[in-house]
């Protein structure tokens, strides 16, 4: 029974993260898919630096949403390691999306929503580390990397469980690595700044 919840969980969370709102809103809405646009990734960053912030919000609104029901399905079949078992599950399908060729988005927005699962505190305090280095570089990608190593940083803090540390952990790890080639560019200082696009919605 533990070994079908766990599958169940694992199935349904990535089968969640692969449904790409960006990809399906750019495609029905604006006659795009927005992996052809802008930076090439399907997520919130590059909707509004194609689209607009309208864009960009639903967006962000719908990859958390979709992280928001595969951790809770998760807890409530097997608690915290249900949780983590969705999250897990969800961000590898949001970055590679069988739905989409394997090409998805960078986890930024579903990292949020289980930073939130972790715990409300967790939440408050990648979105503070998020702003602050976003704002002071203009860089989105920057606080993008922050905000992720800071999920680990404020789930050891605050002491929350073993599963949900560990996805935690894997949850950085992920978006760490989806970031690889912004962090290249940061260094090179080849990184663009963040400018929102006009609103085509």
């Amino acid at each position: 029974m533990l070994i079908a919840k766990i599958c169940l969980i694992a199935v349904a969370g990535y089968l969640l993260g692969s449904v790409s709102a960006s990809i399906i809103l750019s495609r029905a809405a604006l006659g795009k898919d927005v992996r052809e646009e802008g930076s090439g990734n399907a997520g919130a960053t590059n909707m509004t630096r194609v689209f607009g912030w309208k864009a960009g919000v639903i967006t962000l609104l719908g990859d958390m949403f979709k992280a928001g029901a595969a951790t809770l399905l998760g807890y409530l079949l097997l608690g915290d390691l249900g949780l983590s078992i969705g999250g897990i599950a969800c961000m590898t399908g949001h970055c590679f999306p069988v739905f989409h060729s394997f090409k998805g988005g960078k986890g930024i927005s579903v990292g949020a929503a289980i930073g939130l699962a972790i715990d409300w505190r967790v939440f408050v305090f990648i979105i503070i580390a998020f702003l602050i280095v976003a704002l002071l570089t203009k860089k989105v990608s920057a606080g993008s990397m922050t905000a992720a190593v800071a999920i680990t940083v404020s789930s050891i803090l605050f002491a929350v469980s073993t599963p949900k540390l560990i996805l935690a952990i894997c949850a950085m790890c992920l978006a760490l690595f989806q970031h690889r080639e912004n962090f290249k560019r940061l260094l090179k200082g080849t990184e663009p700044d963040f400018k929102a696009g006009k609103e085509k919605m």
